[in-house]
């Protein structure tokens, strides 16, 4: 093509775009944001700790142990008990036989609190975004069992 038939402007928007290609190329992708680590971080690392480990701050307020909630899987045999980690954490259904709770029950607290990670869900009311929060947040610690 021959660049007398191109428009002046055309052509220097497209030598600019050519100019300007390493520098989009080189732009570093920015990681997808994790729901289940910032709702972790937020409302379980205080007392299970950044690691899971039960070695949170608020550990020496508490009158029991906090456990060491990366072992979870290997003491069920290997698997990870998704169902059960998220009705704990949801806790709205407290089973008497199972005695008294000592964690905060996250289901009531998610679903009056809104979250900025589902807000622009038009959608999704209170209840929804809270079993979705829950969902998140037990995927998390499921991938914070160890090996």
């Amino acid at each position: 093509m021959n660049t007398a038939t191109v428009p002046p402007k055309l052509f220097l928007a497209a030598a600019l775009f050519v100019a300007s290609a390493p520098a989009l190329a080189a732009e570093p992708k920015s990681e997808p944001f994790d729901v289940g680590k910032a709702e972790y971080q937020a409302s379980c690392a205080v007392c299970h700790g950044m690691k899971g480990k039960g070695d949170g701050p608020m550990r020496s307020q508490l009158v029991k142990p906090v456990p060491d909630i990366t072992q979870l899987a290997r003491h069920n045999h290997g698997v990870f008990p998704f169902n059960r980690v998220y009705q704990i954490i949801d806790g709205r259904e407290q089973v008497l036989a199972h005695g008294p709770r000592e964690m905060p029950v996250w289901g009531r607290v998610f679903s009056r609190q809104s979250s900025i990670y589902f807000e622009n869900y038009p959608m999704m009311d209170a209840e929804s975004a809270a079993r979705s929060r829950i969902m998140a947040l037990t995927e998390y610690v499921y991938r914070l069992q160890a090996e």
